[in-house]
Parts: structure tokens; C-alpha cells; sequence
């Protein structure tokens, strides 16, 4: 029987294999295109000359570091080497300091931590355990007087290349030390970093008082005022619970400190709700954009909860966990899902105000337990001085790291150290192994909207290439697999206009002479070219039963969620000898979808979650799911491409894809949870545009 260990080695590497193909292909095909570019004249000419020199201009030496390995050691060597020559404070030396600190803020996208003097090493930081004189520290020792020399004189190399400094921390009675934070500001909306975070945990955790908090600055009074700032529909607010996916950012100036509206400290909920500074206000002033999308906690809204986590794409997921509580209910199934889709996790024990300290230990226990458990293989770091927060935050996401924050939302207690921590993640569109700046464009619609006198607006995220307000393109697939051009009018980010966007951002565009009812949730936008993209209708995956309490068979249905891609489908085939999957069983199983084809890729990440199709009276592409008594988790990875019938069982999967019928398909792998028993069929939120 294979493990779920093994299982997601091997999609991890099918996934990247597959990735460094496809990355290999464009390359050669922009290069045969260069080549046949003389030959077709002057108007090909002038295509090629707009479209790329954006990509090889200014912003080559940004879009490219180092090796994640080679760049962690160059930026420790620079640190012992930044601060002798700010200590000589000869006119030559600081010269030369201005300089490595000009290039170290090229290198990192505007942003770095500078640490001065000898410091605690990240394993016996994150353990909590107090150092000694002879061992655990690293660095060169430093004394006070020369502690504020280095500090004085970045302040001034950093004003010169037109940065600001701030000082994270600063000890000063044993070991001697700080942490300054050196930060460029972005010269316009369009390359401001933005850190994207999916807020889940069970219902009455705390998700919406904590971002209300975040977000706003004011902090609740314990019943509730803090949330309904954030809440969209009428019966949200009267029922305290988010039923949709809520967006909201929290920006950072070039100081560090996060940009909150004028009447944050004001005790009255109507001007709180009232005075809320807009996107466009925040993304002018800020020099990094955190990202929140605020998920529903209760199992009713579970489909609006995966497709947040799936089609955001976030850089990290905060699970929101009630101290008086615990990490009960769904808590535990938007682990596992984050777990499936290998995202890192950062965990906040809320209401440690209200709760009392034997009940608060035992979910400290328990949330430590369930991290080190051989599912997750986390190791739990509690966040208790700024310090760590630091250290925390240049380490997460590389050593299978999960802080651990203790807030209270009434108090403000811990609320310092989990701001930090987010202002000094390293942005979603640094990571160059999801999003490629070299590649053709490639855009997924996660929302549509229809604006007054605008037109068509569709919201998404760029997963390769750049685009600029008045290009080409084509979108789909629409129910018969084919794509059909329009041009993007304009382009916004966080409701800012710019004219331009790259790989990795989350931008919303304009589309001329498209309507509302020709773009769906899970198309994609690409370049128009001679060879449009193909659609996939059947494709095969590797498929890993976690959990199931019967059999998998033919024509078994099940929802998919892909990316944005959120459609029902149904089992075709499988090469398992006995034609049935059971609990613990692996195999390649041949899926087609229910109601039109989808663009899906070699080496995409799939989750499946169980379904009931109503098939009678529904129109083709209209099918209604709701989710059965029982129902669980489990996943594969889509491999090659290849009148249903329903059968009523409980289960769920998470795997891998790769070829398709039509073209390619993608990848994926296995987990699984239970969800309770519901009446109702889910309900997802209606398209709203908010300006």
C-alpha cells in the first residue's frame, strides 16, 4: 500500500518535471519565432518590438536571483561585510557600502533585513530555549557604541539611494543586536509587492474580528464590532458568519508601519465602517500590499471555502483557531486541504483574553500535536518576541516551519509580533518556481463582473508572461473548447489603474466588446497567436484513495477544483485489476468533465471533493451539487488523455494530471476529511464588482 509520504514525493517530482518541459518548449518556440521574425515583415516587426523588450528590460535583474541555496549564504556573507565598512565611516569604504546596499536592495525587490551583531541561531530561537554566553550565536560580537554607528550610518547609505530604514528590534543589555529593515519604495502601483494570505479555520474562530483588527486598527470590544466592517451581505451581519470570499489588504509604508484609516481609534462602529480608507488611497501610499481573502468557516459554504484556497493561489494560509475551542470542526479539514495543496501554514490561537489558561494550554498542546503528527511533519514555532517574529519570517516556507501566534482581538496582545511577521514575507510573485516572467502569457479568471459604463470586468491572476492595457487576446474555453479574441481596455490593480501587470500579480481587466455571459469562473486569458490553446474534455490522473467508506467504480462523480477550474466529474476507466478503488488503493484513472471542456495542464494540482449531480431536469453546464451525509477527501495526478450515470457514494482525492483529449491536462494528490450532514445544496455568493 502506498503512503500518502511516498505518494506526494512522487507528484512533487512528476510536477516539477513536468513544469521544467513546458517552461523548455516556450523557450525554444519564442526562439523559432525570433528566427522567422525578418521574414514576415514590417508589421511583424513592430508586434515583436512591443511586446518584448518589456520583458527584458529594467526589470531583468529583479525577476531573476539566485538559487534560493546561493542566495541565502551571499545575503549572510554581505551582512559581515556590510558592517565593517559602515564602522571605518571612511568616505571610500561607506562609498563602497552605499553601493552593496544599492544592489542587495536590487537583488531582493526593494526589501531586506539587515542584522547587526552576534545572533541567536533560528533552532534554538524557535525553540524557546535561553542561550548562554559560550554557544548559540552567530555573527560578530558587537558593542553599543558601535551598534549605533552601523545603524547611524545605513540610515544615511540607505536615504542616499533614496530608501528608508526602521529598526525591527533592538537588545542592547546582553549580546548586543538589531535588525533594521531597509525598504525601496515602489515607483507606482504596478510593481508593489503583495503578499496574498487565505484566512480559514472553523466557524466562531475568529477569521473576520482578526482582519477587521488587522485591517482597520481598531480593536473589537469583544462582541463582534471588528467584523462587520469586512461582512458583504445583510445576512452576514445579522448571523456574525462570512458566507462568501471576502477580499480585504493591509498596507505597509516604507517605515514598516501598517497604513490604517484616520478614525482607527474611535469607539464608534458606524464611523469605523464609515471612515475605511479605500484600495486605491492604501496601494498609493503603501510599499507592500498583504492580500486577505477571507473564507467562510462553516461546512454549508465548504465549496466557497476551496474554491478560495484553489483558484487564489495564496503564499501562505492562516488558520485562525479559537482558544476556547480548539482545533475542532473544519479546522481540521482546511489543514488538510492546505497540507494537499502544499502551502505553508501560520497559525493564530485567538481570544487568549477570554479564555482561561488551563483551557488555553490544552489547545496549545493540541495544535503542537497535530503539527508534529506524521500527516502534517510541521515543526510549531510560538512566536514571543519580535525578534523571533524576524527570524520567523526570513525562514518560512523553507525548513517546514508553522509559527504559532497567541492574539486576543480585544487587548491587542500578540497583534505586533503577527503584523511583522507579515510585513516582511517575501512577496507572491517572487516565487519564480509558480509564476514565470519569461513564459507566454497565461491568465486565470477567478471572478466576472459586469460595471456600469466599464463593461465586462474579469478578476484573476497572472500565472505567466505580462500584459499591457491594449493587447491581443483570446479567452476560454467556452462549452464547445474554443477560445475567441477581444482586447484588454485597461488594466487595475487593487483598484488602481496601471498600464501594465507581470507574472504573479492579481490585476482585474477591462475586456472591449464581451459580454457578461460569454466569460465564466475558470477560463483563461492568453496572447492571441496563430495556435490557440486547446481545451481538454477527458484527461488521466494518478489517483490515491486516502478515505473512503465504500468503492470507487466507473461513472463514480466527484467535483474538481483546479485552479480556478471548478467542475463536476466523472470516473471513465482505471487500470486498477479489479475495476473498483477502495481505501489505501492507487491507480490511473481517466476523468471527463461533466459540462464543457477546461484548459488544464501537465503537472497542475487537483482536488476532488464528493458531489451529488443532479442530472434531471438541469440544462448541459448548469449542474447543481450539494454534499452528502459522510462525504470525505481524496486526490490524484492527471496523467494522459483518453451518458453517465451517478453512483451515491461518499469520498473525496487530491492528485496530478497530465495529458488530455483535446490537449494538455494537469497533476495532483490525495487527501481527505468528513464533512457533516447538510440539508441544503450550497450556495455561492453572487458576482458583485465593489469600486
Amino acid at each position: 500500500m502506498t503512503s500518502l509520504r511516498t505518494f506526494q514525493t512522487e507528484i512533487d517530482q512528476i510536477h516539477n518535471r513536468e513544469v521544467a518541459k513546458q517552461r523548455a518548449f516556450a523557450v525554444a518556440e519564442r526562439a523559432k519565432d525570433v528566427k522567422k521574425t525578418p521574414a514576415k515583415g514590417h508589421a511583424r516587426k513592430e508586434s515583436t518590438e512591443v511586446v518584448d523588450p518589456p520583458k527584458s528590460a529594467g526589470k531583468e535583474p529583479i525577476a531573476a536571483p539566485p538559487a534560493s541555496g546561493e542566495e541565502d549564504v551571499a545575503l549572510s556573507d554581505i551582512d559581515e561585510r556590510l558592517q565593517p565598512l559602515l564602522l571605518s565611516r571612511l568616505p571610500e569604504k561607506l562609498e563602497q557600502a552605499r553601493n552593496l546596499i544599492a544592489s542587495l536592495l536590487t537583488r531582493t525587490r526593494g526589501e531586506y533585513v539587515f542584522r547587526i551583531g552576534a545572533h541567536p541561531t533560528g533552532a534554538k530561537l524557535f525553540a524557546g530555549k535561553v542561550l548562554n554566553e559560550e554557544e548559540g550565536w552567530l555573527g560578530t560580537p558587537r558593542t553599543v557604541s558601535e551598534l549605533d554607528t552601523i545603524i547611524e550610518e545605513t540610515k544615511k547609505a540607505v536615504d542616499e539611494v533614496g530608501g528608508q530604514t526602521s529598526i525591527l528590534f533592538d537588545s542592547r543589555p546582553e549580546h548586543p543586536r538589531a535588525a533594521l529593515l531597509l525598504r525601496l519604495p515602489p515607483p507606482d502601483v504596478s510593481t508593489t509587492p503583495e503578499v496574498r494570505c487565505a484566512v480559514v479555520g472553523n466557524v466562531d474562530s475568529g477569521k473576520s474580528t482578526t482582519l477587521g483588527v488587522l485591517t482597520r486598527g481598531a480593536l473589537d470590544d469583544g462582541r463582534g464590532r471588528a467584523r462587520v466592517s469586512l461582512f458583504r451581505h445583510k445576512h452576514e451581519i445579522e448571523s456574525g458568519r462570512t458566507s462568501s470570499v471576502g477580499m480585504e489588504i493591509l498596507g505597509f509604508g516604507p517605515t514598516g508601519k501598517p497604513i490604517l484609516p484616520p478614525a482607527a481609534n474611535s469607539n464608534d462602529p458606524e464611523t469605523i465602517r464609515r471612515e475605511k480608507m479605500g484600495w486605491e488611497e492604501i496601494s498609493r501610499q503603501a510599499s507592500k500590499i498583504i492580500s486577505f481573502s477571507d473564507l467562510a468557516g462553516h461546512e454549508r459554504y465548504l465549496k466557497t471555502t476551496l474554491y478560495g484556497l484553489t483558484s487564489g493561489s495564496p503564499s501562505c494560509v492562516i488558520l485562525i483557531v479559537g482558544g476556547n475551542a480548539g482545533l475542532i470542526g473544519m479546522s481540521k479539514e482546511h489543514l488538510a486541504i492546505a497540507l494537499a495543496l502544499s502551502v505553508p501554514v501560520v497559525v493564530c490561537i485567538t481570544k487568549i483574553d477570554m479564555t482561561p489558561p488551563n483551557i488555553l494550554a490544552k489547545t496549545v498542546e493540541q495544535v503542537s500535536k497535530i503539527l508534529r503528527s506524521p500527516g502534517c511533519r510541521k515543526t510549531p514555532v510560538f512566536v514571543k518576541s519580535m525578534e523571533c517574529a524576524v527570524a520567523v519570517s526570513q525562514a518560512f516556507g523553507k525548513d517546514r516551519l508553522a509559527p504559532v501566534f497567541q492574539l486576543s482581538n480585544v487587548t491587542g496582545d500578540g497583534l505586533d509580533y503577527f503584523r511583522t511577521f507579515l510585513n516582511l514575507l517575501p512577496a507572491s510573485e517572487s516565487d519564480t518556481e509558480k509564476f514565470t516572467a519569461d513564459q507566454p502569457l497565461e491568465y486565470s479568471i477567478t471572478e466576472v463582473y459586469s460595471v456600469p459604463y466599464v463593461g465586462t470586468v474579469v478578476d484573476g491572476i497572472i500565472n505567466s508572461g505580462s500584459i499591457k492595457a491594449g493587447d491581443a487576446v483570446l479567452f476560454g474555453p467556452d462549452s464547445n473548447g474554443n477560445f475567441h479574441a477581444t482586447t484588454v481596455k485597461t488594466i487595475e490593480r487593487k483598484r488602481a489603474r496601471v498600464l501594465s501587470a507581470d507574472a504573479g500579480q492579481c490585476v482585474s481587466f477591462a475586456l472591449k466588446r464581451v459580454r457578461r455571459s460569454e466569460v465564466r469562473k475558470g477560463m483563461v486569458l492568453v496572447h492571441k497567436t496563430d495556435t490557440p490553446p486547446k481545451a481538454v474534455r477527458q484527461f488521466e490522473g494518478q489517483v490515491l484513495i486516502l478515505y473512503h467508506n465504500t468503492t470507487l467504480q466507473r461513472n463514480y462523480q466527484a467535483m474538481l477544483h483546479c485552479g480556478a477550474v471548478r467542475q463536476t466529474v466523472r470516473i471513465i476507466s482505471m487500470d486498477h485489476p479489479q475495476g473498483i478503488l477502495r481505501t489505501g488503493d492507487r491507480a490511473t484513472v481517466t476523468f471527463e468533465f461533466i459540462a464543457q471542456p477546461e484548459y488544464i495542464k501537465e503537472g497542475m494540482k487537483l482536488l476532488f471533493r464528493e458531489g451529488k449531480t443532479k442530472c434531471g431536469n438541469l440544462p448541459r453546464g448548469c449542474p447543481s451539487t450539494s454534499l452528502l451525509p459522510g462525504s470525505s477527501g481524496f486526490g490524484g495526478l492527471p496523467l494522459t488523455p483518453s451518458s453517465p450515470s451517478f453512483l451515491p457514494q461518499s469520498s473525496g482525492a487530491f492528485g496530478q494530471c497530465a495529458q488530455g483529449w483535446f490537449g494538455q491536462s494537469g497533476s495532483a494528490t490525495a487527501r481527505h476529511g468528513e464533512w457533516p450532514e447538510r440539508d441544503s445544496p450550497i450556495q455561492t455568493k453572487p458576482d458583485r464588482y465593489h469600486k
